[in-house]
């Protein structure tokens, strides 16, 4: 068996320097959100700025990265917890870290509004996103129901686009109003989910 080598010589430091800039640009709208400055990012590595587009060419390349290390990092924080990333109740503790990180959230929310134009160089992430994120959460309320954990009463996928309509709708609110404690209403709305005694609706017959 072939033994994998780890990248050598400039190979191993431009992928090094990429991930310094990605950890800068995390950190960075972590703490200010979307206002934070390119020049920002390049400080913190040590960088010029021009020397950031020959990793991420753009703003909004930078920006998706980010997008995609703060979903990464999401499934990790639910492994560790001992949860599969795309259970019912992983999606919702993950509103509770989203009330840690309001600069992360902003920029979510920000870029996946603007996302809805299909000119929107956000528009194929937030696409896929929301496809692979629907096709999980959807598989295991199809197991809770199948186990008589949850009402059974609705579909599944209908059930699954629902629970992120309120996890996003929640955190929109959330960034109006702090106030609001979106973990507690998460947990609210799951507890609607629980069993009910009508059983999973049959398909219509073709006609």
């Amino acid at each position: 068996m072939t033994n994998q080598r780890k990248p050598r010589g400039p190979y191993r430091k431009s992928a090094e320097r990429r991930e310094q800039i990605l950890q800068a640009a995390y950190e960075a709208i972590d703490e200010h959100g979307e206002r934070a400055s390119l020049q920002d990012i390049a400080d913190r590595v040590g960088v010029t700025q021009p020397a950031l587009t020959y990793y991420f060419p753009t703003r909004d390349a930078l920006l998706l990265a980010v997008l995609e290390r703060r979903d990464v990092l999401g499934k990790e924080l639910a492994r560790t917890a001992g949860s599969d990333p795309g259970t019912v109740d992983t999606m919702v503790s993950t509103t509770r870290h989203t009330t840690e990180h309001p600069g992360l959230a902003k920029l979510y929310v920000t870029l996946s509004a603007a996302a809805t134009d299909p000119e929107s160089p956000a528009h194929d992430y937030f696409t896929e996103r929301y496809r692979k994120l629907a096709a999980e959460v959807t598989h295991d309320l199809e197991t809770q129901q199948e186990s008589g954990v949850i009402r059974a009463d609705e579909p599944a996928d209908h059930l699954a686009r629902v629970l992120l309509a309120v996890l996003d709708g929640l955190q929109i609110q959330w960034m109006h109003d702090p106030s609001v404690n979106i973990a507690e209403i998460a947990e609210t709305f799951t507890r609607m989910l629980v069993a009910s005694a009508g059983p999973a609706p049959e398909a219509e017959p073709a006609e």
